[in-house]
């Protein structure tokens, strides 16, 4: 019997004969047709990048914003469907501040994606329900731990990263910067220049990461010319 065709894609709670949720994986098809997010554990911190397709030339600057604020510590960035996204933030957000109600003290990161990873894997159990389209790159920064940064897939899973990226940028960089529309750019950082508070971030500072970005690749382009 095939997999192939109707009938095991019609709930989540269906494996397949060879072992497949397909919904699941249309889930993260959906993240995948998302613009990129960028996370980076640096040994002082955490930076995040994240590109916004612009589809409607009306649509209103820093409108939709992907990256999120979850605890004074932790910051989030998103890939995906932005609905579903908002509800992974708000459920973060809570178990966040119901640690810190019940222990007096900031929740730590892998408690944190522990949590909201059992969150988003009950989706995918159900027949009621469909799996969140949408992966999460969550990052903190304390004195104890230093710099951590973890990614939620749609399934559930979750993974521990020195440097990851959801989105279009799992295909080749290089390939996607020529596919990839216009798009606005959100950076957030958290670390010791921050005092530990995760925030976007500053303006000059985000000028001169891009200005150089920029140069880093017109010096690219011209090594490749030059080896052609």
């Amino acid at each position: 019997m095939s997999s192939i065709g109707t009938g095991y894609d019609l709930s989540a709670s269906q494996f397949s004969p060879d072992g497949r949720v397909f919904q699941v994986e249309y889930a993260q098809k959906a993240v995948e047709n998302s613009g990129t997010a960028i996370g980076i554990r640096g040994k002082d911190g955490i930076v995040f990048g994240v590109e916004k397709l612009v589809t409607s030339k009306l649509y209103e600057t820093g409108a939709n914003k992907r990256i999120f604020n979850i605890d004074r510590h932790i910051g989030m960035a998103v890939a995906g469907l932005l609905a579903d996204a908002r509800q992974v933030v708000e459920n973060a957000r809570d178990e966040a501040s119901n640690y810190r109600s019940n222990y007096g003290m900031p929740v730590p990161l892998k408690h944190l994606t522990d949590r909201v990873s059992m969150y988003v894997h009950a989706y995918t159990l159900y027949g009621s329900v469909r799996p969140f389209g949408v992966s999460s790159i969550l990052g903190s920064y304390d004195a104890v731990e230093g710099a951590q940064m973890f990614v939620i897939d749609p399934s559930g899973v979750s993974y521990g990263y020195h440097g990851c990226a959801i989105g279009k940028a799992k295909q080749a960089a290089k390939t996607e910067i020529e596919k990839i529309k216009n798009f606005e750019l959100e950076l957030s950082w958290v670390g010791e220049m921050t005092e530990g508070k995760h925030q976007l971030v500053p303006k000059n500072v985000f000028t001169e990461a891009e200005k150089y970005a920029k140069e880093s690749l017109e010096e690219s382009d011209e090594s490749d010319d030059e080896d052609l």
